[in-house]
């Protein structure tokens, strides 16, 4: 069964609870989907170390072929 926008922000939530996050669905299917999230906590990061924090506050969800969540274009950042 597809996730719903609010399952993944659900997720991302619990480790980032201040950040500021946008979930897009890009194809209306439930399957495809786009991130922004925007914590202070990656001020001093790289953005692999970025995205490898929210994909693992996802839970396994985009494992494997299996995974709830089909696909995620993740775009990451500290605040400005």
């Amino acid at each position: 069964m597809p996730m719903q926008a609010k399952d993944i922000e659900d997720l991302i939530r619990e480790t980032f609870p201040a950040a500021s996050i946008t979930i897009t669905d890009l194809a209306g299917d439930g399957n495809h989907y786009a991130a922004e999230v925007i914590d202070e906590s990656f001020k001093g990061q790289n953005r692999v170390q970025q995205q490898r924090a929210v994909y693992a506050a996802l839970k396994g969800k985009m494992d494997g072929a299996h995974g709830e969540l089909h696909a995620l274009a993740l775009t990451t950042k500290a605040p400005a």
